[in-house]
């Protein structure tokens, strides 16, 4: 029987490249997103390409009762899931702190901590019952360090780290690896989402850099869960050669 991976934000950027990846191993897939018309057309894709089987589900991870049930009431030959990747998130405005729009923050907030939370509790209350499983959870590098204009977002990768820590511990019990992995800069549509649309700006983020590519963060992802199962990666930094940290890059500027 093949092996199950949920995969939360799959519309695009790790999420989907985490989908093509694992349909490419052979992993059934069960993919969610909110942007439905997206999440068929790859299941079709994959399904056709790789012969695997995917099961859509898109659904809002920031509605707690619609995650919660979706997840509760999935068909008994999906309920085995063997790994979550935990993606789905994303960066609304970068602005100085006292300048920020609110519905930004709290749209942040809602998405990379509430609907992460809702996300892990629930796969984590069934990969218990079958005391195995492993969870990836999609931190950054502003998780480890804040910069000018993060303030919040920072704030709410900060926050996956630390959760990712409890629930290593918390789910120890259970056989259930927690792996976190903090990306640096990769262009996906990460920025153009950040920036809402405005393209150049969105550009300009990744000026100068060969910046890390969502294929190459999703190989590095299914390394880790592809290790023996007494083997956890409990985190991984991943940022291109040109990026020290969040703060330090060393940028090659054609004139």
């Amino acid at each position: 029987m093949s092996k199950i991976v949920f995969i939360t934000g799959a519309t695009s950027g790790f999420g989907k490249a985490c989908a093509v990846t694992y349909a490419s191993h052979g992993y059934d897939l069960i993919l969610n997103g909110r942007r439905a018309d997206r999440l068929y057309e790859l299941c079709t894709a994959l399904e056709k390409k790789y012969n695997i089987a995917v099961l859509v589900r898109p659904f809002d991870v920031r509605e707690e009762s619609t995650v919660m049930t979706t997840i509760g009431s999935l068909p008994a030959d999906w309920r085995k899931i063997d790994i979550l990747i935990n993606n789905a998130g994303l960066a609304a405005g970068r602005d100085y702190f006292e300048e920020a729009d609110l519905q930004d923050w709290n749209t942040m907030v809602d998405t990379n901590i509430k609907g992460f939370m809702y996300v892990a509790k629930a796969v984590s209350q069934i990969m218990a019952e079958y005391k195995e499983g492993h969870i990836v959870n999609l931190g950054s590098v502003a998780g480890k360090q804040v910069y000018e204009k993060g303030n919040v977002y920072c704030a709410t990768k900060f926050a996956v780290d630390a959760m990712s820590q409890g629930m290593r511990i918390d789910l120890l019990r259970h056989n259930i690896r927690v792996t976190v992995i903090h990306p640096g800069a990769a262009e996906t549509e990460f920025s153009i989402v950040r920036f809402k649309g405005d393209e150049t700006t969105a550009k300009s983020v990744y000026k100068g850099l060969e910046a890390l590519t969502a294929d190459e963060v999703a190989d590095v992802i299914y390394y880790c869960t592809s290790l023996p199962p007494h083997v956890c990666i409990n985190e991984i930094i991943l940022t291109c050669i040109q990026q020290a940290d969040a703060l330090y890059f060393n940028r090659t500027i054609s004139e």
